[in-house]
């Protein structure tokens, strides 16, 4: 019998970044989550509308470096987030 090993989608790897890295490895503080996850629900729909894809559709080789780069500009010149909140965002999605 073969066994086929599937990648997890990004949706399970995201929960399994907030509940086995962020909650139990490095027991971050309810703030940090928080501030985790409201930049994940911003990249995502940011994403979901520069994409058309729905945001349970997207793959991880859908975050590129431009569309990272188009969602820091983004927040600066759409949102009007300061230099740190951007940078705030960023560092969350590159942990």
């Amino acid at each position: 019998m073969t066994k086929t090993c599937l990648a997890p989608s990004f949706a399970t790897l995201l929960q399994d970044f907030f509940v086995e890295r962020l909650m139990q490895q490095r027991a971050v503080s309810p703030e940090t989550i928080s501030s985790y996850r409201d930049s994940f629900r911003l990249f995502l729909q940011f994403a979901s509308d520069r994409l058309g894809k729905c945001p349970t559709d997207l793959t991880l080789s859908d975050m590129d470096a431009p569309l990272i780069l188009a969602f820091l500009r983004h927040l600066e010149v759409e949102r009007r987030n300061s230099t740190r909140t951007r940078n705030v965002r960023l560092a969350a999605l590159r942990s």
